[in-house]
């Protein structure tokens, strides 16, 4: 009698990129070749990797600086390319192991704990045409983290939008569209709240 196989599950994020720093070669890695080690996970992966580094505190205008990367692939995403493309300033400069080294101890700990969670469901959320979505959608969030005051909650929810991907996890797509939404409320209220209090400070000295 036949017996039911399952597909292996795929490693953590986290769990890939070690194997990628523990490998031989350079120490820098160029952004193709980082999109290219993480194979079909690229997309989300990279998201992950970008907008993470946005969620971790910031010196002030540091967030503009990392922001450049988020737009760029977003928008590729959004265009339905294939593979991710860097300019070439940009991909030579790449990312180092050692700083890849550090996301993964900031990540690992909450990945081990939730990763299981995540799982493949709802795929047509996560194909083609949602990617596309998707990419659309991080656009947006991706030019809010050149904010310095607001960024972290957009990079948050496009770090929920990369796992949805990495994982195939449809319902965690939907989790992350409702916090983009309440993240999106939040960050205009912010601005709003600051657009008054200037108009207020600047009447009441008359300027």
């Amino acid at each position: 009698m036949a017996t039911e196989t399952h597909p292996p599950r795929p490693l953590p994020l986290s769990q890939r990129l070690a194997q990628i720093v523990a490998e031989d070669g350079p120490d820098r890695l160029s952004f193709t070749e980082l999109a290219k080690q993480l194979h079909a996970r690229a997309w989300g992966g990279l998201l992950v990797i970008f907008a993470a580094i946005n969620v971790i505190p910031l010196p002030p205008g540091a967030s503009v600086f990392f922001a450049i990367p988020l737009i760029i692939i977003t928008a590729q995403m959004a265009f339905g390319r294939a593979s991710p493309w860097f300019p070439a300033r940009i991909d030579r400069r790449g990312v180092a192991k050692v700083d890849l080294s550090r996301l993964i101890e900031k990540m690992e700990w909450l990945e081990v704990r939730v990763e299981r969670m995540f799982k493949p469901r709802l795929p047509v959320l996560t194909g083609p045409t949602a990617t596309r979505l998707i990419g659309i959608v991080c656009f947006i969030l991706a030019l809010m983290t050149t904010l310095p005051i607001v960024h972290v909650a957009p990079a948050a929810v496009i770090v929920l939008f990369g796992l949805a991907l990495v994982y195939r996890d449809g319902v965690l797509a939907i989790a992350a569209a409702v916090a983009g939404l309440v993240g999106a409320a939040a960050a205009i209220f912010l601005i709003g709240s600051g657009v008054v209090a200037l108009t207020w400070a600047a009447s009441w000295f008359g300027l």
